[in-house]
């Protein structure tokens, strides 16, 4: 008989001792190597490990269980949600032929969707894995953040927190409005097309926050804030004006 390998994932110790034990009461084919509480620590051994099963609560501090999926460098698990989150998601989830349940966990839903799982594992559903990635983009998009890749992993920013994107060498430059930056290796023109509708790009190489705007130079500069300028082209200018009038 094969053994799957499973990792769960909750930031409450108790729901994930206790989803521990009804795995290990319903199913005989599944193999608990790992539970987490932290899921950046969860990340790395799922990006090592790379489970046939993975369960997932969705509300956690500092990484959700969505954003926690997206970052997976290589998703090969199958995965169930256990969660109480907003039925909108769940139903999209669902439709996208990853399962869920919910909290409580109920013993046959649980059985239900580990043999979902290993249905798919066997049948090698590689489509549902690309249709899940698709969903968790549209999701986050709909959080309003930014998904950028960074050297130390991935930051998720909500938009409004940007003020300019500046793109250079294939890179891009994120400025934000408390003054910090970010440098993505993703190129300008693949952030542009998350960007929400109050972004102009006013130059080539960059991409204005409308909301952030407090004056248009005529010498051929957009300024941010106090003293922060931003070249504009006259490609771009009437349409830039044409935005304020």
């Amino acid at each position: 008989m094969k053994i799957y390998k499973a990792i769960l994932v909750d930031d409450e110790h108790t729901a994930l001792q206790n989803l521990k034990k009804k795995i290990e009461k319903v199913s005989d084919k599944i193999e608990v190597i790992a539970t987490y509480q932290d899921p950046k620590e969860a990340l790395k051994a799922i990006n090592l490990h790379a489970p046939d099963i993975l369960f997932l609560d969705i509300q956690m501090p500092g990484l959700n269980g969505f954003e926690l999926l997206n970052s997976i460098e290589e998703l090969k698990s199958q995965v169930i949600f256990s969660t109480a989150y907003g039925e909108y998601a769940l139903e999209a989830i669902k439709k996208n032929a990853v399962d869920y349940i919910l909290k409580p966990v109920d013993n046959k839903e649980l059985k239900d969707a580990i043999e979902k799982a290993i249905l798919n594992i066997e049948k090698e559903n590689a489509d549902q894995n690309a249709n899940l990635v698709e969903l968790l983009n549209k999701i986050i998009d709909r959080d309003h953040k930014l998904k950028v890749p960074t050297q130390k992993g991935i930051s998720f920013i909500p938009q409004e927190e940007v003020i300019h994107l500046e793109g250079y060498d294939g890179y891009t430059k994120i400025h934000l409005m408390d003054g910090k930056t970010l440098t993505s290796s993703y190129s300008l023109g693949k952030f542009s097309d998350y960007l929400d509708d109050y972004f102009f790009k006013c130059h080539k190489s960059h991409i204005v926050n409308i909301k952030a705007v407090r004056a248009f130079e005529n010498e051929g500069y957009v300024v941010i804030g106090e003293d922060y300028r931003v070249p504009i082209t006259k490609t771009y200018k009437q349409a830039f004006l044409e935005l304020f009038s």
